[in-house]
């Protein structure tokens, strides 16, 4: 009985202890998303014969009981499998590769029943959890390209794992969150500038050299394609210009105030492409306009505030680490899926947190959100269990 009391306190003075408002914006973009979501699949829920947006609304109930899951675990307790955790994300990854099933040319996806899931989508938030384990011992010790070499290789086994599905989009979300986990963790500003300017380049000259000499890359033809095809979508408009210029049509012709929640031209006539996932920003800028879309981002720009913040109050630099790496993952998808809707951006697939359809990719955002909250609850100084 007394044990029972005590974990009710526990978890009054847990649910006490949430950032309201930082669950509230989330909330608010979870239901604009289901709003857009639901013009975005206008046509698409009769093609495939099935309600886009229920499933959806199922995938975020079953996001929030893991987010609540996530929430009742001390994030510091995670900082003892850190070894465990690498060694489950390698698995899964390998796993996928084996058991998986192909669509639209990557084996990325297991069946279960159903549904599918995409477990890339998920080994995101336990890249989060093993690298700021790995990170920890090396603060103030990643000056030099040497001391980051160890790193580097930690995260290059998931990632060619990534890269062999093949998932160039989720391979870049590694990336981003190991750069912005490796500059909390004092790692020379200079020296990662360097190394990012230095891998476009070589990105660069290896897609050149793919077409001028026929260098071998990692990626299918058409993900190559889209890489290059944002600079000038006319020298392919058929085919994989295509998306960038319906897409920036689409968001042109949304003006100020946008032509209305269903009447986007572009989204029900299908003339964007993956409008329910890659692409449902151009939905919201066509019918909402430019005054919707600045309200979502404003949305977002809250969400990355409060994440930074939180890391800035962690208790531990293990927590500041974890929450920085679930800041970063968040915000180069959201500049990568919109900077793609506009034209800036090289497609990669990549969809918006919380609003893009898509069970796995909310499941992974709810979670990486309950890391994110955990961080802020067991701070010593706001909460004591």
């Amino acid at each position: 009985m007394v044990k029972e009391r005590g974990e009710a306190m526990r978890l009054s003075k847990l649910i006490k202890s949430l950032d309201y408002t930082l669950l509230g914006v989330v909330g608010l973009i979870l239901v604009m998303g289901l709003f857009v979501l639901q013009s975005a699949t206008v046509n698409a829920s009769v093609r495939y014969g099935m309600n886009f947006v229920a499933r959806q609304a199922a995938w975020a109930v079953v996001g929030l009981v893991a987010f609540f899951c996530v929430l009742t675990i001390d994030y510091s307790k995670f900082a003892k499998y850190g070894k465990l955790i690498y060694t489950i994300n390698i698995l899964l990854l390998l796993g996928t590769l084996i058991l998986g099933s192909e669509t639209k040319g990557a084996q990325a996806w297991i069946e279960l029943g159903p549904f599918k899931f995409q477990p890339a989508e998920v080994a995101k938030t336990l890249l989060i959890l093993g690298l700021a384990q790995f990170l920890v011992p090396r603060i103030g010790k990643l000056k030099t390209f040497k001391e980051l070499l160890p790193v580097f290789i930690y995260v290059a086994i998931p990632l060619l794992l990534i890269l062999k599905q093949p998932d160039l989009g989720t391979g870049l979300v590694y990336v981003a969150i190991m750069f912005g986990m490796l500059l909390v963790a004092g790692a020379s500003p200079g020296l990662l500038f360097l190394l990012v300017g230095s891998g476009i380049g070589l990105i660069a000259l290896a897609i050149y050299g793919h077409f001028a000499w026929g260098w071998w890359l990692p990626l299918e033809n058409y993900q190559i394609n889209r890489l290059i095809v944002f600079i000038d979508p006319m020298i392919d408009p058929r085919d994989s210009g295509w998306h960038v210029i319906q897409s920036q049509i689409a968001v042109g012709s949304g003006g100020l105030w946008g032509k209305g929640w269903g009447m986007g031209s572009q989204n029900i006539n299908d003339f964007l492409p993956e409008q329910w996932t890659d692409f449902i920003f151009c939905v919201l800028a066509e019918e909402f306009g430019f005054v919707g879309s600045a309200f979502m981002l404003l949305l977002f720009f809250y969400l990355i505030y409060r994440g930074i913040m939180i890391a800035r109050e962690a208790k531990d630099t293990y927590g500041a680490l974890i929450a920085i790496g679930v800041v970063s993952m968040f915000v180069f998808h959201i500049l990568q899926n919109i900077g793609m809707s506009i034209g800036i951006m090289p497609i990669t697939g990549i969809p918006l947190p919380f609003v893009s359809y898509g069970g796995s990719s909310l499941l992974a955002n709810m979670i990486a959100l309950g890391l994110l909250m955990n961080v802020f609850v067991y701070n010593e100084d706001r909460i004591m269990f």
